[in-house]
């Protein structure tokens, strides 16, 4: 299969719309023609993945994405394949209606969903309800098609946008038909890889449908996928103190761990210094368990002060609290004007005294911090990552990390990065104190923020998917180090 073009490009369903038309009314190509092509790729998907399939369910909705089914289901019958068609609707509108009639052509019969009614016998599924239009739950009566085609246990091929998932922002508002392979049209929708999408789209392909590249011309995406990346090879004079201080300040009482894993991971990702500044109570496990770590005890923020003085950048909140303490060493850090990492408990502060940062900065929320910062709730967080997280970088003048499956990346001026990778095993305590260090690490060692949290962001779900490979129920977020290490190095991590 050829390389796909655009493949780290995202785009808006009203920008992939405008591709749609643009080849319409710009280059001459006729709409049902674009369906052909869209059943062909979808086709030719489908034998890749069932080589051994002989029967065909395909299930169409009354708009294009329906056409798309219709004219798969013709290119199977005339492959000697058994395919049956249900449909929504009696009619089907646009283009949609030229396709359904050409299955009639073939000779196809349609066949009219009516709820409580059997399935046809099938070795796949093909989902081609809805495409990229749903911005809300389906229907009842098609709540109850989507539940019986998840229930046969057959699986399934989603045509563009598994149905129930919207396509703009992941959001799943009701029923969804998750699907084992989805196949999408044109351009890759940017709610496809992030959120609940990653629960559903399953193994995701782009077909670009044969189109020129001047379809895209002038239109930058909305985000863009992150790409595997190292850091450079470093100089072989290199020294400690060219790579950069991080002083990791967290810590309260019990929760030594979370700014041990922080601190050692800033050390594994290549910051030539790494200080602590925790509760003295804790500086005998951290000098025993990591003696490179500098581990201070501090008592205020008065005692903070000549700590800040020697770091060049801060890695402030995991295991920080919300106490006395807690709020002296934060606003002490925040004062300071050094760029900084900010998490845990250093974003809970900051939504109690929400206020933009004055220095270079990256905010790393998972979705329930990030509804503080924003004063909303997690759910609307989560229906909507991308505006969330430009509403963030706006509002703290910040690089932001929504952290998620699908973790977004954004800088105050609106662009985006997606992260592709990750596994649901990272959904565990530590994971972001890690990130926070790694992050801390890479802007020490010259990184601008937005450069340091695409970069840290790529390497820890890396790292995660690497240290997965031993299965994901269990991980620790320690397994992460070495093959973080090997990472950063470029190198492939065979642990």
């Amino acid at each position: 299969m050829p390389a796909l073009p655009h493949r780290h490009e995202l785009y808006t369903v009203a920008q992939v719309r405008a591709f749609d038309r643009r080849a319409i009314d710009g280059l001459g190509i006729p709409g049902i023609e674009l369906m052909q092509r869209a059943a062909a790729a979808a086709f030719a998907s489908l034998r890749r993945h069932w080589p051994q399939a002989r029967r065909l369910a395909v299930y169409c909705g009354p708009g294009n994405n329906g056409g798309d089914g219709f004219l798969l289901a013709a290119l199977a019958r005339k492959q000697g394949l058994q395919a049956e068609v249900i449909a929504l609707t009696a009619v089907s509108t646009g283009d949609a209606a030229l396709a359904r009639q050409a299955w009639r052509d073939a000779g196809g019969a349609v066949r009219l969903w009516q709820s409580g009614t059997a399935l046809p016998a099938a070795d796949v599924q093909v989902d081609a309800l809805y495409g990229t239009g749903l911005h809300r739950p389906p229907a009842p009566e098609v709540a109850a098609l989507i539940a019986a085609i998840a229930a046969s246990g057959q699986p399934v091929l989603a045509l563009d946008v598994p149905s129930g998932l919207a396509a703009d922002t992941g959001d799943v508002p009701g029923a969804v038909l998750p699907a084992d392979v989805t196949i999408s049209f044109i351009a890759a929708k940017r709610g496809l890889y992030t959120g609940r999408a990653a629960e559903v789209v399953g193994r995701l392909e782009l077909a670009p449908l044969d189109l020129p590249e001047s379809l895209w011309q002038g239109v930058p995406p909305d985000a863009v996928l992150l790409s595997p990346e190292c850091l450079p090879r470093r100089p072989r004079a290199a020294h400690k103190g060219a790579n950069g201080h991080v002083l990791a300040i967290g810590g309260d009482h019990g929760l030594a761990g979370a700014i041990r894993l922080c601190g050692e991971a800033a050390l594994r990702a290549g910051a030539g210094l790494v200080s602590v500044a925790t509760r003295a109570d804790h500086l005998l496990a951290l000098n025993a368990a990591r003696p490179e770590l500098m581990a201070h005890g501090v008592a205020d923020g008065d005692a903070l002060a000549p700590l800040l003085a020697r770091a060049s950048v801060l890695a402030l909140g995991p295991g920080l609290g919300q106490g006395d303490w807690s709020r002296a060493l934060w606003r002490a850090a925040l004062a300071s004007g050094k760029p900084l990492v900010l998490d845990a408990d250093g974003l809970n502060l900051l939504a109690r005294a929400p206020a933009p940062l004055a220095q270079p900065g990256v905010l790393t929320p998972h979705p329930g911090e990030a509804a503080r910062l924003l004063a909303t709730t997690a759910a609307a967080v989560e229906a909507d990552r991308f505006a969330t997280v430009r509403a963030l970088a706006r509002r703290y003048r910040a690089v932001v990390v929504l952290k998620g499956a699908g973790s977004l990346i954004a800088a105050p001026d609106g662009k985006v990065a997606v992260c592709p990778w990750g596994n649901p095993g990272m959904a565990t305590g530590g994971m972001g104190d890690l990130l926070t260090g790694v992050i801390a690490a890479l802007m020490a060692q010259g990184c601008d923020a937005w450069r340091a949290a695409c970069l840290g962001v790529g390497l820890h779900a890396r790292a995660g998917d690497c240290a997965a490979r031993h299965g994901e129920r269990g991980l620790l977020a320690s397994d992460l180090l070495a093959p973080l290490r090997a990472l950063g190095n470029g190198l492939d991590d065979d642990e």
